[in-house]
């Protein structure tokens, strides 16, 4: 009897931290990145220079993703929408793709839709400097530059809790 109650006993605990490392939030101990200043980047934009520092006191939503990512995929339809609630409030949607290849890219902003500005980076520069390696992931970055908030996974952009979230941000001057 003590064997099986020891034996359910390690397989919860087992269990408990499978669960625990599979929770996207969790990186392993990774301390919250709310309240640190959004690491700098340049990227092209519309064929032209530009910096996250350039963002400047608006609110922008990092989205780190790839065509080849089905979840990325899934987020898309939200993101579009996002980006024509925020624009006129003072937001932005920048998204940031790790696709090689550039013809899926173009294709893919294409067919989606997609009219916020995205820069594809084939060697996933910008999303290592963020410690970024699972897609989609997104840093939520206030006015002053500093970032809010991260989400990892698919989210749903325009769900009531992300909107008066996003909403409250927005407010904030």
């Amino acid at each position: 009897m003590k064997r099986k109650i020891l034996s359910g006993v390690t397989l919860g605990a087992v269990a408990g931290l499978l669960i625990l490392f599979a929770i996207p939030s969790y990186k392993y101990g990774e301390a919250s990145p709310a309240g640190s200043v959004a690491k700098p980047f340049s990227f092209e934009l519309n064929g032209k220079p530009a910096l996250l520092s350039d963002l400047r006191g608006k609110v922008v939503v990092l989205n780190f993703w790839a065509t080849w990512c089905p979840p990325c995929v899934e987020e898309t339809p939200s993101l579009v929408a996002l980006q024509r609630e925020i624009q006129s409030k003072g937001g932005v949607v920048l998204g940031v793709s790790v696709d090689k290849d550039a013809q899926a890219y173009t294709q893919f902003l294409q067919t989606s839709g997609i009219d916020y500005p995205t820069y594809r980076d084939p060697d996933s520069k910008i999303p290592s400097e963020y410690g970024t390696f699972v897609y989609p992931e997104t840093y939520i970055i206030d006015q002053q530059g500093k970032i809010a908030r991260k989400l990892v996974g698919a989210q749903d952009w325009t769900s009531p809790e992300m909107t008066a979230y996003l909403n409250s941000l927005l407010s904030k001057n």
